[in-house]
């Protein structure tokens, strides 16, 4: 156990610790945010084989280590089924199959970052207008109990190849900007197809799959459902739990100003703190985002994003840098989970796309168009002084929560707040599901877990600041 004068425990509670066979390993904290830092680096290993070399300062550098020095935190990678064609493009070389995710997996946890692993479900890109079944399932398409095998299957045995080379993602998501559904036919892509029987059976079985390698593994993965557009995720998260998908955690989403506009950086606000006030167990993520630094283009290929929001132009290294800042600082005030910028290594090389030659996203980047890191500019997002310091540093005598852990197998919540506070809380397991929640009205709550199975569980209450204090303790019996 570790040392209890570390945690400012009473003394009083202390004893009752020592003194209890119920409970081991209690550490009482105020819970510092855990904030993430992400971006996405799908392309990296391409760009690579295709002549690219990062640079800072102009001096080549790796560029998962340039990342992890200016505080990425966070790596996520898309990865494809079977994506033949690539087989006409570079001389015939397949990125975001499993043999290139488990290279780049490798380098972001080599710098120490964790891992987002975005199943897109599909031999090609999935998004909004796209969720093309992959070839190799066509046949079961309109059989759901073989397509659920095929899907379950492939998932498990995924994770499972990585687990097994201590490549396991700490993050997953069943889909990519799933807001028609997933795994379709081509007919059924022509239409707008919603179905949510369907949607329900197949995103269960992809999360089943995820949960069992938790237990076959002993690891935690959060898994992610992911949504393209603020302003509609509200609805089809209420449809999602509705429906019965409900053993999620994070709650992803796509916000481009480009995109996803006239819906402001405070209108996406409002959108996180709503899911969480209402999903109070759920985390809210920003999956993807991306601003552009200039209206230039490095070659022919023609790019993605063309606009800037009028109160962040005119696109510049520094607009760029700001519109995330702001972007992030609205993330953190609403208890978002992270902000991940999608693709800020794209950069032009000699290589081709299905659409032409070169990058569709270099000035989206962070880099200049000779590949050096831009500075200032948008990287410089991320290590910005949000004031995210560990929330340990409170004195306790400010706290408005605190804990007692009783002999009878109860927690005591103490509400050390003005009379009349009313807080939230919700007591979560190891594999971060709600077992219990409601609200403290009084100055004391006694939570009961005598009925809990043994385990390790975090008790997390939220006070008028909203600012969590959690207790996290393991039940032996």
């Amino acid at each position: 156990m570790k040392n209890l004068n570390q945690t400012n425990i009473p003394i009083t509670m202390q004893r009752l610790l020592l003194l209890s066979l119920l409970w081991c390993s209690v550490q009482v904290t105020l819970q510092a945010q855990n904030f993430y830092f992400g971006a996405d680096q799908s392309y990296v290993n391409e760009m690579e084989d295709c002549g690219a070399v990062y640079q800072e300062g102009n001096q080549a550098k790796d560029v998962y280590e340039i990342y992890a020095d200016h505080g990425c935190n966070l790596v996520r990678l898309r990865l494809w089924h079977t994506p033949a064609w690539y087989d006409s493009l570079n001389e015939g070389k397949r990125y975001s199959d499993l043999a290139d995710v488990k290279k780049s997996i490798a380098r972001a946890k080599a710098r120490g970052m964790a891992v987002l692993l975005d199943f897109h479900l599909s031999d090609n890109w999935a998004d909004p207008a796209k969720q093309l079944v992959p070839a190799a399932w066509l046949g079961v398409v309109d059989d759901l109990p073989r397509l659920k095998d095929s899907l379950y299957n492939y998932v498990f045995a995924t994770l499972n190849t990585l687990a097994n080379e201590n490549l396991l993602p700490e993050m997953v998501q069943i889909g990519n900007e799933t807001n028609r559904g997933i795994l379709l036919s081509p007919e059924d892509n022509q239409t707008w197809t919603l179905d949510w029987d369907r949607n329900t059976d197949l995103f269960n079985t992809g999360i089943k799959a995820v949960r069992d390698i938790e237990a076959a593994h002993n690891s935690k993965i959060q898994v992610v459902i992911h949504l393209a557009g603020p302003a509609d995720t509200g609805w089809y998260v209420d449809n999602f739990i509705s429906n019965g998908v409900t053993d999620f955690d994070i709650i992803g989403i796509s916000y481009y100003w480009a995109w996803h506009k006239p819906t402001t950086i405070p209108e996406a606000g409002v959108v996180i703190e709503s899911l969480k006030d209402k999903y109070p167990n759920k985390e809210v993520l920003i999956v993807e985002t991306g601003y552009i630094w200039t209206n230039e283009s490095a070659d022919q290929a023609g790019n993605i994003i063309s606009e800037v929001h009028p109160d962040y132009a005119p696109a510049s290294p520094e607009n760029q840098r700001d519109w995330l800042i702001d972007l992030t600082k609205e993330v953190i005030a609403k208890e978002g989970l992270g902000v991940i910028y999608w693709e800020p290594s794209w950069v032009s090389t000699t290589c081709r796309t299905q659409w032409g030659q070169g990058s569709h996203q270099e000035h989206a980047t962070f880099f200049d168009f000779e590949n050096n890191l831009l500075l200032p500019g948008g990287i410089e997002w991320m290590e910005y002084d949000y004031g995210l310091v560990s929330a340990t540093e409170e004195k306790a005598v400010d706290r408005l929560i605190d804990f007692e852990v009783l002999g009878d197998g109860q927690v005591r919540i103490v509400n050390k707040g003005p009379l009349g506070s009313s807080y939230q809380y919700h007591v979560t397991d190891s594999l971060g599901r709600v077992i219990l929640q409601g609200k403290v009205d009084g100055q004391t709550m006694d939570i009961d877990l005598n009925s809990q199975a043994a385990g390790h569980y975090t008790l997390t209450v939220k006070d008028q600041r909203k600012k969590p204090y959690s207790l996290s303790f393991i039940k032996l019996n």
